[in-house]
């Protein structure tokens, strides 16, 4: 099973928010469709296509670094930086533990290396920090991290030169 990592359209904004709203059920990381888009900009947030079914998605935006979005509240600002903040990754329950979610966050890598960005970020939930720093993110703690992200969410980052690129 390999699917197509292509660009979000239209047409897969109900499958991404319902994708997210299973992920995050019981939590308050939910954002819903308006929030995701808001943080959706075209060329850096993708999904990965299973026959038309949507199975996994990341969604990043440039951001500025040492900072995160603030969950409460859509985006409202085009941010223009350097550093491309990878806001949220999700791969469908029964799909997961199957190298997918590595394949969307190196197609996304690839796609930060080609349009010249010099870092990425992204906030480890609870948990998750060994994950990342596996993968070549180093923790921030200095940078604040909205409370909505919940305790021992960390703020991470890499410089994109220093990731490796996917493997397709």
């Amino acid at each position: 099973m390999t699917g197509l990592i292509r660009g979000i359209t239209e047409a897969d904004w109900p499958q991404v928010a319902a994708l997210e709203a299973g992920a995050y059920t019981d939590t308050s990381l939910t954002e819903g469709e308006s929030g995701l888009r808001s943080r959706a900009p075209a060329g850096t947030s993708f999904v990965l296509d299973l026959d038309g079914r949507i199975a996994g998605y990341v969604l990043a935006l440039p951001y500025p670094r040492l900072h995160c979005p603030d969950l409460s509240r859509p985006e409202q600002v085009a941010h223009h930086a350097t550093n491309l903040h990878l806001h949220d990754l999700v791969v469908s329950a029964p799909l997961r533990r199957r190298g997918l979610g590595t394949r969307l966050v190196g197609h996304l890598t690839d796609a930060a290396r080609a349009r010249g960005f010099a870092t990425m970020s992204l906030v480890a939930l609870a948990g998750r920090e060994p994950f990342w720093q596996a993968n070549g993110y180093r923790p921030h703690h200095e940078a604040r991290v909205p409370a909505g992200y919940g305790s021992g969410a960390v703020y991470m980052s890499a410089r994109v030169a220093a990731l490796r690129k996917a493997s397709r």
